[in-house]
């Protein structure tokens, strides 16, 4: 098909899928696919926000909380009446952190995004966008499969070309011709959805216009080409994470699990379906309010909140799903209660100077004028995708790979000197946790200055790079019924990756020579990460260190790690032992044998207990 023939086959898609919005669901009868407009059971309740339920929903609000709110609604339009007085500009923000009566909110947003002045300014502006995605818009394929499945558990979207659906439609239509940098990114129908609970169509467009391109809320760097302010403020994320969370940041790492798997939309859309919608309002209220310092509190209280139940969780995909689907169904707090220790979280990150990741360097703010037509070129007008990443994409994706193997090396680090201060201290009882044997602060040493291979270092292939060897195996020996694992005192279990063929029948490390990179994909690379109260086999007990003797240099003993009995017997070796030496040009990794760092000269005197071929 030539150029001209793809042209016109992509005006004719643009024209009928405008025609059946423009016609509206009334005029669709018997036009709607089945799968566009699935049938919907009886339900039994729809919540005050327009939500529907295939389940019945708790008791009405009770009396006591009715009344409240009507005395609000009283006071918030006195104030509405008197919205530019220097007395409402004092009570403003401590009654948007008490909540905004739900029938009011149309006008305080409003006010808050300065909607009318917006309208004022631009008259006919909307119209002529709309006009002329009608014509040119390259996007209008992805916003109409995007509005059909957006809110549909809502009355506003439950019917295919309802009002609302098609005002929905025709606001991110006419948005990608008034912003040509943007266009349209999948999650601004989020955006727009929860505006057009609110709003009319025109104010709508506007107040979208206003949070992409306002300093103060600035969500057009989410949007662009590689999402730098995505970027930034999931570095900023990690930041207040490792100051006032370590645990809970090494907790991640060691799942790698990375900040973008859990919060895209914390920061895209601003916590729209990751909490439940009463508090998703509330923390929009206050958002519009005092911008972009909500987001990064919100989710620094979010994790606060839960931590406890997080840390129980030793799977990625428990975490990933913990945060994002359960959460959204019930908090477990109310929302008044989760606003107060918002407020409280953003007063701790001010002091610490964490509470603002800063203001929006140039590439996150539009270049292009706002509202003024840029005919798309052909490729775009065509719907052809290109066939390689722009050098910004490139960066992008350089970008994510980078944080997760700066996460990785920084676990890799710990554990290089949890080993370090074991071996100093042997004499130590062996039960104490990795969080509280060292410092995060304690000495490091790179990946390059050492043999030892951690997870950490694993997680390069499976998490930094797109896809891990198809034969790398990751057992767990040491997870609960319930999933929560351990008690998160160490790393159970034994992580290997390696080539697809080895001439081997059991997992033995093998030295690789100088020149190799320790990275090459014919390199046996194994884990064992030893704690011996976690790790050790269930019919064996460590004994107390009151208990522990030291051996003198003459009997050559091993240093130990942990002793356990059984049967009464102290030192009784394991019968699951794993040994293995990874020799270095600087650096000879220890031989561990059962919980014990096997010196040389025992491993000398007991040559035939020992294969370190």
């Amino acid at each position: 098909m030539n150029e001209e023939a793809l042209l016109a086959r992509a005006s004719e898609e643009r024209e009928r899928i405008f025609q059946r919005y423009e016609r509206g669901r009334e005029n669709l009868v018997g036009l709607i696919d089945p799968w566009e407009d699935p049938e919907f059971e009886e339900y039994h309740k729809t919540d005050r926000y327009g939500f529907i339920h295939d389940e019945r929903l708790p008791q009405k609000t009770a009396p006591q909380k009715i009344n409240i709110e009507l005395e609000r609604e009283k006071k918030w339009l006195k104030m509405l009446e008197e919205w530019g007085t220097s007395e409402t500009k004092q009570k403003l923000h401590r009654r948007i952190y008490k909540g905004i009566p739900n029938s009011l909110r149309i006008g305080v947003w409003s006010k808050l995004l300065d909607v009318n002045r917006m309208r004022s300014d631009n008259p006919g502006k909307y119209r002529e966008m709309l006009k002329l995605a009608k014509l040119w818009s390259t996007d209008v394929r992805q916003i109409d499969s995007d509005v059909n499945r957006q809110f549909r558990e809502h009355q506003f979207y439950r019917e295919r070309y309802s009002e609302k659906q098609c005002s929905l439609f025709n606001v991110l239509c006419a948005y990608s011709l008034y912003n040509s940098e943007v266009g349209y990114c999948q999650g601004m129908s989020g955006l727009a959805g929860v505006l057009l609970m609110y709003m009319d169509e025109e104010d709508a467009f506007w107040a979208l216009a206003v949070l992409l391109s306002d300093k103060k809320y600035a969500m057009h760097g989410l949007y662009i080409e590689g999402f730098p302010k995505l970027t930034r403020f999931l570095e900023h994320h990690d930041k207040i994470l490792t100051k006032f969370m370590p645990k809970l940041k090494r907790h991640f790492d060691k799942f790698g699990l990375d900040a973008i798997l859990y919060s895209l939309k914390w920061f895209f859309v601003c916590f729209v379906e990751r909490v439940p919608f009463s508090l998703c309002l509330r923390v929009w209220d206050i958002y519009l309010l005092d911008g972009e310092r909500v987001i990064t509190a919100m989710a620094y209280t979010i994790l606060k909140l839960h931590k406890k139940t997080i840390m129980k969780l030793n799977d990625m995909d428990l975490i990933v799903n913990y945060i994002q689907v359960k959460l959204h169904k019930d908090f477990g707090y109310e929302d008044d209660i989760v606003i107060y220790q918002l407020e409280k979280s953003m007063e701790e990150l001010k002091r610490a100077k964490l509470d603002y990741p800063g203001l929006p360097p140039p590439n996150e703010l539009p270049k292009r004028p706002l509202g003024v037509f840029v005919e798309p070129d052909k490729k775009s007008k065509i719907g052809q995708r290109a066939e390689n990443f722009s050098e910004t994409e490139k960066q992008a994706r350089a970008n994510v790979i980078l944080r997760r193997e700066k996460a990785a090396l920084e676990l890799q680090e710990l554990r290089v000197s949890q080993s370090d201060t074991v071996s100093e201290h042997s004499g130590l009882a062996s039960g104490v946790r990795c969080d509280d044997s060292v410092s995060g602060l304690g000495s490091r040493r790179s990946l390059a200055d050492t043999s030892v291979t951690s997870t950490a270092d694993l997680s390069v292939f499976s998490s930094g790079r797109s896809h891990a060897p198809d034969n790398s195996l990751d057992t767990h020996s040491n997870v609960s019924d319930d999933g929560t694992g351990s008690d998160g005192s160490g790393v159970c279990g034994m992580s290997i990756q390696r080539a697809p063929s080895t001439s081997h029948s059991t997992p033995r490390a093998t030295p690789h020579p100088p020149s190799a990179s320790p990275m090459s994909d014919d390199v046996v690379r194994i884990h064992v990460t030893y704690n011996p109260l976690t790790a050790s086999p269930s019919h064996l007990h460590p004994v107390s260190p009151k208990k522990y003797k030291t051996y003198t240099d003459d009997h050559l003993k091993p240093i130990s790690l942990g002793f356990y009995t059984s049967n009464g017997t102290n030192n009784v070796p394991s019968d699951n032992r794993i040994r293995i030496q990874v020799p270095s040009e600087d650096l000879l990794t220890p031989v561990v044998d059962s919980g014990r760092i096997i010196n040389q000269r025992y491993l000398e005197s007991h040559s035939d207990a020992y294969d370190l071929k």
